[in-house]
């Protein structure tokens, strides 16, 4: 009676153990669908049941480090609070001690963390996947991480026998795509994840992630349309199906979306947000507005700041600068530094620049779109926009300066966009940089092509007074001379051959006393075109002079 007492307790205990770890799996499924709130409530279930539970622990100061309480706002202190105290009685546990490296590592105490992780890969005598995984997401999730290092011990949970965890090589994708900013690998370890669970949607649904930073339709609608088939209750892919459907105007489309998004989701407070900027979606811009500052003025200063963002879309769609740039300002001054995206400070930039004495501020934005954005594509885009911008506003400094930055910007340039830099200069009587360019770049750049020679030229005369008395063109002259002269293309140059000589003949005339040397350069012209009548003009003038000079009967007292 008594063994079989012992093997009955022995089975309650173990059951018990069992309905706690599939609580624990439920939490974790939570966590995996983003369904932050009923992962928090379930591992504080867990917890008020077995305060000792180290899986809870983890995975509960997890969830605050994603998304705490479902609003969407980490909270690391809590996390903190929690590894600390469970740490007091369970200061062996390779879970908690890798959980801790986490916040240390957030904190920048990167030799600490990476102690921690030894500690419990050691404890856990490197065979604990789970350990692994733990130790890849905290560097992944950090900017202090190290990718290297994390991909060294993921690579060590691979060869933990009978491995089979798709999420090992999520979590390597993660680090690729985050800390190395190397899609490649990225998606070639998520392949991995997929090999091992066909039906592991988060791995598909971060291959569109990639494609979604590349701006690449083709293969990121797909890849979230898959995830969902894959999975229909993985709601992050909805979401992003919702997203681009709503800002392609196809309502409908997103509306279908949403709904499939709400129905395996948890609520937050973002959820109204999103119902009401479908009246923005659909053109319905006082209901947007009204429904708005309703929130607004319920829920005060705990009222999403995006709420200011929406009205001001609404107000500048149908034209309304004033109120526009009203609700922007209460926006940007509301709003959280790292919660700003690219595109509001593009928008911000293009209704400020409805109202004059507003250029260094629309260009500070422009700044600010390029510094938040990480796709290179992007970047050279607000660039563009931002001169094109800035030449609206007859300001063509401003603009010029805008190409530079595109010019500095693009990875391949070509020698025409080398030459609408320098040309945006010229234009705008800025005629130094002008210079700079063309006699400093462009020439050595691109020395067989006129372009650079020719406008070197045009900005050294436009840096002389208007009677060319410095002389600052005459060596630019001379080379242009030179290369058209001198190219294949001679016969199409005639004009730029012809606009030299004309400069270096009336300079050596004009300014240095030189007639001889005026004289050679228009004999020059002549060789180039020799029907030249303003040549042969100017010619005769200045040998005429000579000849009566060599005429003039000797004076008696010479003789």
């Amino acid at each position: 009676m008594k063994k079989v007492r012992i093997c009955l307790l022995a089975s309650v205990v173990f059951a018990g153990n069992v309905l706690i770890a599939q609580t624990v799996e439920q939490g974790q499924k939570f966590l995996y669908y983003e369904r932050y709130k009923s992962a928090k409530e379930t591992f504080e279930k867990v917890l008020a049941s077995n305060p000792n539970n180290i899986d809870a622990t983890y995975w509960l100061g997890q969830t605050f480090l994603t998304a705490s309480s479902g609003s969407g706002v980490r909270d690391s202190v809590a996390a903190k609070a929690l590894y600390q105290k469970a740490l007091q009685t369970n200061g062996s546990a390779p879970l908690l001690l890798v959980g801790m490296g986490n916040i240390e590592l957030r904190e920048g105490k990167a030799a600490d963390a990476k102690q921690r992780f030894e500690t419990a890969i050691s404890l856990s005598k490197g065979k604990d996947v789970e350990v692994f995984n733990a130790i890849g997401e905290a560097n992944a999730d950090s900017k202090n991480g190290d990718a290297a290092y994390a991909i060294e011990k993921l690579n060590q949970a691979t060869q933990v026998r009978r491995f089979n965890n798709p999420a090992t090589y999520t979590i390597m994708g993660d680090v690729y795509r985050r800390l190395l900013t190397d899609g490649g690998n990225a998606v070639l370890a998520y392949q991995k994840a997929l090999g091992l669970d066909p039906k592991y949607a988060e791995a598909k649904y971060k291959i569109g992630m990639i494609y979604l930073s590349q701006r690449n339709t083709e293969y990121f609608l797909p890849a979230f349309e898959e995830a969902v088939q894959m999975d229909p209750a993985y709601a992050p892919a909805y979401y992003e199906l919702f997203y681009y459907w709503f800002y392609h105007n196809d309502v409908n489309k997103a509306i279908g979306y949403w709904d499939k998004y709400f129905a395996n989701t948890d609520p937050k407070p973002s959820d109204d947000y999103d119902r009401i900027s479908f009246m923005y979606a659909a053109k319905k811009y006082q209901d947007c507005i009204n429904a708005s500052q309703q929130k607004i003025s319920s829920l005060g200063q705990n009222a999403d700041p995006k709420y200011y963002k929406l009205v001001a879309y609404c107000y500048s769609d149908q034209g309304d600068s004033v109120d526009a740039k009203n609700f922007l300002a209460q926006y940007f001054s509301k709003q959280k530094e790292d919660e700003f995206i690219p595109q509001d400070y593009t928008f911000y930039a293009q209704v400020l620049s409805k109202f004059k004495g507003n250029d260094s501020l629309v260009s500070i934005n422009y700044q600010q779109a390029i510094a938040h954005d990480t796709v290179q594509e992007d970047k050279l885009n607000y660039a563009k926009e931002a001169s094109d911008v800035a030449k609206k506003l007859g300001n063509a400094k401003m603009s010029a300066d805008w190409l530079r930055v595109l010019y500095n910007m693009d990875k391949n340039p070509t020698n025409a966009d080398l030459y609408k830099v320098g040309y945006a200069y010229y234009r705008a009587a800025d005629y130094q940089t002008a210079d700079s360019i063309f006699c400093g770049v462009y020439e050595q750049k691109y020395p067989n092509e006129i372009y650079g020679y020719l406008w070197c030229a045009k900005s050294k005369v436009a840096q002389d007074d208007s009677l060319g008395s410095k002389g600052t063109a005459v060596d630019a002259y001379t080379k242009l001379a030179e290369y058209a002269r001198s190219s294949p293309d001679s016969a199409k140059y005639k004009s730029q051959i012809l606009e030299s000589y004309f400069y270096l003949a009336g300079y050596s005339n004009n300014v240095k006393k030189d007639k001889e040397a005026a004289i050679s350069y228009l004999k020059k012209i002549l060789e180039v075109d020799p029907e030249n009548s303003t040549a042969k003009q100017y010619l005769d003038i200045l040998d005429k002079p000579v000849k009566q000079a060599a005429q003039k009967p000797r004076s008696k007292a010479s003789r």
